[in-house]
């Protein structure tokens, strides 16, 4: 089974400026309400150390583009029973903004049980995030 979620916002900033605040870490408790810790190197194949709410969970970084793309895969226990594919990405509007995708994929038997969740709560968290980076970047 399988299930997405895609948010988005327009942000009044160059890509390098949220990019700076994405990949500022150490500052997360600090602005953003739905990832509340996170620490690592966002480097390809390494592994991160994500906390939402009281979940915490060592994804692996898939994509690390500069100023464009951060993707990382997480699981629950092993590949297949319930695992996310992560993605920030940054598209230069050509005009003084950037529009911010917040979005994932889940995949694994367990989807299904989770799917009102992640469209609600999960979904929810996303968009809060989006807003508050948002706010933190043009204040």
């Amino acid at each position: 089974m399988r299930t997405e979620i895609i948010t988005s916002i327009q942000i009044h900033a160059a890509p390098e400026k949220i990019w700076r605040i994405l990949l500022d870490f150490d500052d997360y408790p600090n602005w953003n309400p739905f990832i509340t810790n996170i620490s690592g190197t966002p480097k390809k194949g390494e592994k991160l150390h994500v906390q939402i709410d009281s979940m915490v969970f060592s994804p692996v970084v898939l994509k690390y583009n500069i100023n464009k793309e951060l993707k990382w895969k997480g699981k629950l226990l092993f590949n297949g029973l319930f695992d996310g594919e992560h993605q920030f990405l940054l598209e230069d509007n050509k005009d003084g903004t950037t529009t911010f995708i917040h979005s994932e994929k889940f995949f694994g038997l367990l989807v299904p049980l989770f799917s009102k969740k992640i469209h609600s709560e999960v979904k929810n968290g996303f968009i809060s995030m989006n807003e508050a980076l948002k706010r933190a970047i043009e204040q």
